[in-house]
């Protein structure tokens, strides 16, 4: 049986505009912390978004409200490989067994 199982989220690329002291000071903390600026991005808003409870009180109130989208997606390429792998979302699965 497998004592580590890590499963990749689905993740996207976009394209964002900040105040270059901003992006300076992402860099900052990804180095910090030793990991990607991506990920600095991502976990800090999802912290916010957590953490915000009138942004949560809106969340229930309306849950399922159309919003435009502002943020620029860039359009990802499918991967066949992922489909012939049987994993449809493309998410890679790690697993280390021990004996």
């Amino acid at each position: 049986m497998a004592l580590l199982t890590v499963k990749a989220s689905k993740k996207i690329d976009a394209t964002l505009k900040l105040e270059e002291s901003t992006a300076k000071m992402i860099d900052r903390y990804a180095a910090f912390l030793n990991v990607s600026a991506d990920e600095v991005v991502d976990k800090g808003m999802e912290y916010i978004f957590t953490k915000d409870k009138d942004f949560q009180q809106h969340l229930d109130k309306q849950p399922d409200v159309h919003v435009p989208a502002s943020l620029r997606i860039k359009k990802a390429p499918s991967t066949p490989t992922a489909m012939k792998n049987g994993n449809r979302n493309g998410a890679k699965s790690v697993a280390s067994d021990a004996k």
